[in-house]
């Protein structure tokens, strides 16, 4: 239990820098459908396993777990298992804290609950990574080279740059709105740089995937509790039916 809420102690505190988004900018909305696509779970845990795995443990995540999402257990041992060879261990990292510490300031976060972590902002705690997973840009003003718009002064360099390829932030001046002598910066979009291994398209529908994986990855019951709750409102609608008729039948000749 202590572990445990280590961890989501830990994930809050990647995720605080994301206080900055309740005047910033809003979060786009995670393509829910996703969480019912197996393929695109299957799909998310691969780009987590080869993407966020080198650094960020799910240590209350065991391997063998996947097979919830129609992956066997040979499957998941030849593709998806670089750390160890038991398919029942957690996945964990074999980054030594001290350095990740003193390469990144802090030690990266466990990535079990982070899907649950954070919501706010009109949104989830999905449609908060989705987005941030989006708005990397280089800022050569930055250690890593990296800042990101849903995250300030990020310090974590942006893992999936080689898809999403390399863009730059493009801003304009207006007048401030509290201040109308005044003017501000304002984000106007992004420009490519260097293109990346996938489409536009093709990437916010990785990203998707990823997400969808680390949703899951927090509660893996979940899908299965969203089809036993149908299952039940389904018998408790039935069941009102034949209540409703017997009550009527039991109550006819009493006057």
């Amino acid at each position: 239990m202590k572990k445990l809420i280590a961890s989501l102690l830990a994930s809050l505190a990647l995720l605080s820098g994301a206080q900055a988004a309740e005047g910033g900018i809003a979060w786009d909305k995670f393509p829910t459908e996703k969480m019912s696509d197996v393929a695109a779970l299957q799909n998310g845990a691969k780009l987590f396993v080869n993407y966020c795995l080198n650094c960020h443990a799910a240590a209350f995540m065991r391997y063998n777990r996947m097979q919830d999402i129609g992956l066997t257990e040979d499957q998941i041992k030849s593709n998806l298992m670089f750390a160890t060879e038991k398919v029942g261990d957690t996945m964990q990292v074999a980054l030594n804290p001290k350095n990740a510490k003193e390469w990144f300031g802090a030690v990266p976060p466990d990535l079990t609950v982070i899907a649950r972590s954070r919501a706010g902002h009109g949104g989830t705690g999905a449609d908060y990574l989705y987005t941030y997973l989006r708005t990397y840009f280089r800022d050569g003003t930055k250690a890593t080279g990296w800042d990101n718009l849903a995250f300030p002064n990020v310090g974590m360099p942006h893992v999936l740059w080689e898809l999403q390829g390399q863009r730059v932030a493009k801003y304009e001046e207006a007048k401030d709105p509290h201040d109308p002598s005044k003017t501000v910066h304002r984000f106007a979009g992004f420009e490519q740089v260097t293109p990346g291994k996938l489409s536009p398209q093709a990437y916010d529908s990785a990203v998707a995937d990823l997400v969808a994986y680390l949703q899951w990855m927090g509660e893996p019951a979940q899908n299965q509790r969203v089809r036993v709750g149908v299952w039940v409102l389904l018998f408790l609608a039935a069941f009102f039916v034949i209540a409703w008729r017997l009550n009527a039948a039991y109550w006819k000749d009493v006057k």
